[in-house]
């Protein structure tokens, strides 16, 4: 199998996180135009997301906020957005890097995006050298099979998933909460952005 090294996989994804904060920076100067409204999932653990010590011990791995009704202070730079939410009628204020979305939905046209890891494995690439340097008499064991994460040294991988954002997990308010029958699980024939588009067939 051809190796790819351009890593057009991660092209893909890196120009779609663009266009989320370029959603977001329109949103932040003109407002939510018609019906519009966007569920953002994020990693709670992502390298520079932050979030108050209540949020972090309930959302301990992953949290969905609603940008609809109840937001204000939208703030969007070159790497994260920042946002002021009610949750349980407490006002918390979230900084969340675009490298931690885990996916983007806009329920209002049926419009989802799920993104994968971009994490350099630094620490898997360390162990490799380790075992690397151990005794030729010794036969290498093969690494165990690990999740799955993009990096930018294994070959390209199909596409850029894309399926229905799965209901918010809590975190927003009820004011924030869109109709019921408008969550983006409910819908049918939610748009698809394949990667496959752009690979060479």
């Amino acid at each position: 199998m051809p190796v790819d090294h351009i890593r057009y996989d991660i092209l893909v994804q890196e120009a779609l996180r663009g266009m989320v904060r370029g959603v977001l920076t329109d949103i932040a100067k003109k407002g939510l135009p018609g019906d519009h409204h966007f569920f953002i999932t994020f990693d709670t653990n992502a390298e520079g997301a932050k979030l108050s010590d209540r949020l972090r011990a309930q959302y301990p791995e992953e949290m969905t906020v609603v940008l609809q009704h109840q937001f204000w202070d939208l703030k969007v730079t070159e790497e994260a957005f920042e946002v002021g939410l009610s949750f349980g009628g407490v006002a918390e204020r979230l900084f969340v890097p675009f490298a931690s979305i885990k996916a983007f939905a806009d329920p209002s046209v049926q419009f989802t995006l799920q993104f994968e890891s971009l994490t350099e494995e630094a620490d898997d690439e360390a162990d490799a050298d380790d075992s690397a340097g151990s005794s030729k008499d010794q036969v290498r064991e093969q690494p165990k099979a690990k999740p799955r994460k993009l990096t930018r040294g294994e070959p390209a991988r199909t596409s850029v998933p894309v399926s229905p954002l799965p209901a918010p997990s809590g975190a927003e308010t009820a004011a924030d909460k869109p109709p019921e029958g408008d969550k983006p699980g409910d819908k049918q024939g939610a748009e698809v952005v394949r990667l496959d588009r752009f690979r060479k067939k």
